[in-house]
């Protein structure tokens, strides 16, 4: 396994990712958008999901594709990214066809960001515009760290953000993730600045520093964040060609990547969820092997992502959480 040339989710070919983010709100907006809709399916195991036309990515709904998926900021209202990613997709022709109407397919998923210090007295909800723009600024390369629906987000201890990373396989398969990085839990050990990611990194990419000598595997943590202020949010990508129901279950592999990287993860007050999307480029070699390989690759490329993207956080005025980088040189 080795990363792909960019070390981000498009390196699955046909993806493009968007980024927009209000530094005055303090919040932000992402959306992943293929050159034809693709295969997609979803898995929570967060106790306090916001999420919008999840129920569709079940393998028994009519319909079997979307064509775009969102991470937002914004809470509740931050669903209204979905609507302008929508508008954005129609004006150019795109969206499920129903007699001469169509219906763009845009599932999304939000995080909590209300009391990060951002002016959030807003007169209109902003969020429906920041999607259409997210939608309009969607290339190849994007900058990680704080960007997007990572900008305003935060952890147990240090500035959350957006973290992407990419695999390729020795199949040839690729599989790459996209996450915003809220969590209840830490990502690093004991305050200190090792990962708990450490040991699926690859080059360097957060740090090269490792796991530390000794931790205390019996400390109890408690929440330092309130019932409702954390979520992280992911989509994981391949070009494999899968179906809802194996996307499904490489979605739940993936949890297993989030729970490697963020201690504790999956709490009460977390609203954890992982989208899993196939543009299905490349058959299956081995039908029983390969997805097998697809969960283990799912869940490495999410723990590095999730390390990588509070690792890129850049400081600015008014945060409320050190940055990895500020509290650790």
């Amino acid at each position: 396994m080795r990363t792909g040339p960019r070390n981000l989710i498009t390196d699955v070919a046909g993806l493009y990712v968007g980024n927009v983010a209000d530094p005055v709100l303090r919040s932000g907006v992402s959306v992943v958008v293929g050159d034809v809709p693709f295969t997609a399916a979803v898995h929570v195991m967060g106790g306090a999901p916001g999420t919008r036309e999840t129920d569709l990515l079940a393998p028994d709904k009519l319909v079997q594709q979307v064509d775009a998926l969102v991470l937002a900021g914004g809470s509740a209202f931050g669903l209204d990214a979905c609507s302008g990613v929508m508008d954005g997709l129609a004006a150019l022709g795109r969206g499920f066809a129903v007699g001469d109407a169509r219906v763009p397919i845009v599932p999304g998923a939000i995080l909590f960001d209300l009391l990060n210090g951002g002016d959030k007295a807003w007169g209109r909800n902003p969020y429906g515009g920041m999607g259409r723009a997210a939608l309009a600024h969607a290339g190849a390369g994007f900058v990680i760290g704080s960007e997007g629906a990572g900008f305003g987000a935060a952890t147990g201890y240090l500035k959350g953000g957006l973290g992407s990373a990419s695999a390729v396989l020795g199949n040839g398969v690729t599989v790459g993730a996209l996450v915003a990085v809220n969590a209840l839990g830490s990502v690093t050990v004991a305050d200190g600045p090792h990962f708990w990611a450490a040991p699926w990194e690859l080059d360097g990419e957060f740090g090269g520093l490792g796991l530390p000598a000794t931790f205390d595997g019996a400390a109890e943590p408690a929440p330092r964040k309130r019932m409702g202020e954390a979520t992280t949010i992911a989509i994981i990508a391949t070009d494999a060609a899968l179906t809802q129901a194996q996307l499904q279950r490489m979605a739940v592999a993936a949890h297993d990547g989030m729970a490697r990287a963020i201690v504790p993860s999956h709490t009460p007050m977390d609203g954890d969820l992982v989208f899993a999307l196939s543009t299905g480029a490349r058959e299956l070699a081995d039908p029983v092997a390969d997805p097998f390989l697809l969960g283990h690759a799912a869940a490495c490329v999410l723990a590095r992502a999730i390390a990588r993207g509070v690792y890129a956080a850049q400081a600015q005025a008014g945060d409320l959480q050190p940055t990895w980088r500020k509290a650790f040189g």
